[in-house]
């Protein structure tokens, strides 16, 4: 899925999870961390970034709305258009459709079906030229698995005093102005709002989906009011 805004950050995390992606020997990368830190904008970053290296493209899998384990493989064949045929199981009919496919799976949302991860890593095993990024809460606990923890957004490391060009460089400030100015045009970090936004950013962990509901807010109230 195309995205509504620029991504904000994160260089280190692409490129350390690029490198994963790339390594012939991974298969498997889970994304964890709670609710909140970014894993799918993260996912669908690296996601991009990898289009071109895959012969059968790059395949995004939303399990939001999913809460039955048998219906992650249904889901994954859907996504894929693969149809399941007569007398024969969608976990067979998918292993054989992706044996000899080069393709990255981006799946995302697992840890709420995560007893279905065994079938993700049986897909693995019948599927070699096949990759899988994984967003999750949990770690899948399957062989082969690498898991990264994605960390909150960049923050000052301290209240000392710093001016709001310095602050607008750390990766939890940009992404607030950024979602200010879609709110209200006229928002602009500026050396009288610049460290009560800090102050917001570090008082929400760095946290990119509770920055954005904060600074969605700026519609109605100033920094100081928050």
């Amino acid at each position: 899925p195309a995205q509504m805004t620029p991504f904000v950050g994160r260089e280190r995390e692409i490129a350390a999870v690029l490198g994963l992606m790339r390594n012939p020997d991974v298969r498997l990368v889970t994304l964890t961390g709670a609710g909140g830190t970014g894993k799918t904008r993260l996912s669908l970053q690296v996601a991009a970034d990898l289009l071109d290296e895959y012969e059968h493209g790059v395949w995004f899998v939303e399990l939001a709305s999913i809460f039955n384990p048998e219906l992650v493989l249904p889901t994954i064949a859907s996504t894929l258009k693969v149809k399941e045929s007569a007398g024969t199981s969608i976990e067979q009919t998918l292993h054989e459709n992706l044996s000899k496919h080069n393709l990255l799976l981006v799946i995302d949302n697992l840890e709420q079906v995560v007893s279905a991860a065994p079938g993700i890593g049986k897909l693995l095993s019948a599927a070699p030229k096949v990759k899988v990024v994984v967003s999750s809460r949990e770690v899948l606990h399957l062989r082969g698995e690498h898991d990264y923890p994605v960390p909150p957004l960049g923050l000052p490391e301290s209240k000392r005093k710093q001016t709001a060009a310095v602050l607008a460089q750390y990766e939890a400030i940009a992404l607030f102005v950024q979602h200010a100015q879609a709110a209200n045009p006229s928002f602009a970090l500026d050396e009288e709002n610049a460290s009560i936004v800090a102050e917001i950013c570090m008082k929400l962990d760095g946290l990119p989906l509770a920055i954005e509901l904060a600074a969605a807010r700026s519609r109605m109230l100033k920094p100081a009011v928050m």
